[in-house]
């Protein structure tokens, strides 16, 4: 069994412009994975900006792993249909935390994340210490979709007696 190296909160804020997928709009929910790991917001009917503000926790084994984002279109009676995915790039959060960063000013500027093609970012992402605690703020555009974005956040929990990073 692998060991524990810590968990991520993923705080999926809010969708923005997202796809419609019925006559009028779309009915948004968003599934984050990670290895067998699936996590789910609720569905907000109606909306292509829905308001999550939902708070979930990914328990990180292996660093490397991707965490992928997949929103989809809420159906009664046909399969969903997807709204567009993302992948998540954790590394740049995760080689802040091995610094080892605690009594920092709150509002501290640690590191800027910028767009590329790889990561999936709709803009500059930073990387801030807030009340002891590290936080990246990312807004992520859905590809395989012709428009949307989610914004979500990012903070570790550090477990007692886990083996770090």
């Amino acid at each position: 069994m692998e060991e524990l190296i810590g968990l991520l909160k993923i705080r999926v804020k809010k969708g923005i412009n997202l796809a419609r997928r019925d006559s009028l709009s779309s009915d948004p929910f968003v599934i984050i994975t990670m290895g067998s790991q699936k996590l789910k917001t609720r569905t907000v009917a109606n909306e292509c900006n829905p308001e999550w503000n939902e708070e979930m926790t990914l328990a990180i084994k292996d660093p490397n792993e991707p965490v992928n984002l997949i929103v989809y279109d809420k159906d009664t009676f046909t399969s969903h249909d997807k709204m567009g995915d993302a992948q998540i790039d954790i590394k740049p959060f995760l080689e802040v935390h091995k610094l080892g960063l605690k009594e920092l000013p709150h509002g501290t500027e640690i590191k800027k994340v910028l767009p590329t093609r790889d990561n999936c970012l709709a803009e500059e992402s930073r990387i801030v210490s807030n009340n002891g605690k590290i936080f990246q703020d990312m807004i992520l555009v859905l590809r395989n979709v012709e428009c949307g974005e989610v914004e979500i956040q990012l903070e570790w929990i550090e477990i007692p007696g886990g083996r770090g990073l």
